[in-house]
């Protein structure tokens, strides 16, 4: 029975073997986890009147500056408004020009001393009380000439259209968005069971798959607010573009360390359906059967866990096959 557990086979030491002498290695914990590729910043380019959209000039997946045109909406009671001021206007410019026409008479005939000073006074007032009125009727056109104007959507800042809530013909009302744009890049969201709170922190580097390769990135910001009995984290990605906001991406969360014995790859050869480790010790070079976890990345050379086996202090060989 030892010797199925524990089975020494001395063997000649190969001429490029080298010694590792192990030593206990803390490692990192990680725990696979989906996280959603989302904006920033999600910005809405909404209406400032209630009107008609009478032109859209996005669509989805568009990307837009700040300040390019969204679409176009129209409230054809401003253009009756302001066509209904013009008229006041021009009344008020004709009252104007007969009262500036009976203020010169009036004073024409003060010199002569055939009227009163008082009447003076009152053809003045009314001259005064027609400029008024058509600088303020002046005021009013401009307040519904402002109105129209901000029928004009502009996109708030640059980024990509994610959805376009509204259409062309469609009534909407002042504030509706007519446009979502996703600004200021994007970035991974994630969200952990509460239980992980106390060991994320900001800076962390998180492992996510890109494809066939794997890429790091680092959490930017966890937010205080747990809802769900779930934790919200965003992880900031250099260069990361998308094709796709909402896109589901698996990250490698580190959740805590442990104390594991790395030995290089090299050193491990599999036979008969067991693990075998050469060792070096005081009757010579035997090998070991062992037990192996996972690949465990150092940075360097891949090293494979011994669950059990080896123990601390002893020196492991390797093998150039």
């Amino acid at each position: 029975m030892r010797a199925l557990v524990a089975l020494l086979l001395v063997f000649a030491v190969p001429a490029s073997a080298e010694s590792l002498r192990l030593e206990k290695t803390t490692i990192t914990e990680w725990k696979s986890v989906f996280a959603t590729i989302a904006p920033r910043r999600l910005v809405s380019a909404r209406a400032r009147i209630g009107g008609t959209v009478s032109r859209l000039d996005v669509t989805e997946g568009d990307q837009v500056a700040a300040s390019d045109p969204i679409g176009l909406v129209l409230d054809e009671k401003l253009d009756f408004q302001i066509a209904a001021i013009d008229a006041q206007i021009e009344a008020a410019n004709a009252q104007l020009a007969n009262a500036e026409t009976e203020l010169k008479r009036g004073e024409s005939l003060v010199e002569r001393g055939v009227s009163t000073a008082q009447r003076l006074d009152a053809l003045r007032t009314q001259v005064d009380v027609a400029t008024s009125q058509i600088a303020s009727l002046r005021a009013e056109r401009d307040r519904a000439e402002l109105a129209r104007s901000e029928g004009a959507v502009e996109a708030p800042a640059a980024g990509l259209v994610l959805s376009v809530p509204a259409a062309s013909g469609e009534v909407v009302m002042p504030g509706e968005a007519l446009a979502m744009i996703g600004a200021g890049g994007f970035f991974l969201r994630l969200q952990v069971p509460e239980r992980y709170a106390a060991v994320l922190s900001q800076g962390d580097t998180i492992m996510f798959a890109a494809g066939e390769t794997e890429r790091s990135g680092r959490i930017a910001k966890i937010y205080p607010q747990i809802e769900g009995g779930r934790v919200q984290a965003d992880i900031d990605v250099d260069g990361l573009e998308p094709r796709f906001a909402g896109e589901r991406v698996a990250v490698r969360l580190p959740v805590g360390q442990r104390e594991a014995l790395l030995v290089p790859v090299s050193a491990v050869l599999h036979r008969s359906s067991l693990d075998f480790v050469m060792i070096e010790g005081a009757e010579g070079v035997v090998e070991r059967v062992v037990v192996r976890g996972g690949i465990v990345d150092t940075g360097a050379e891949p090293m494979v866990e011994i669950v059990s086996g080896l123990a601390p202090g002893e020196t492991v060989l390797t093998r150039d096959d």
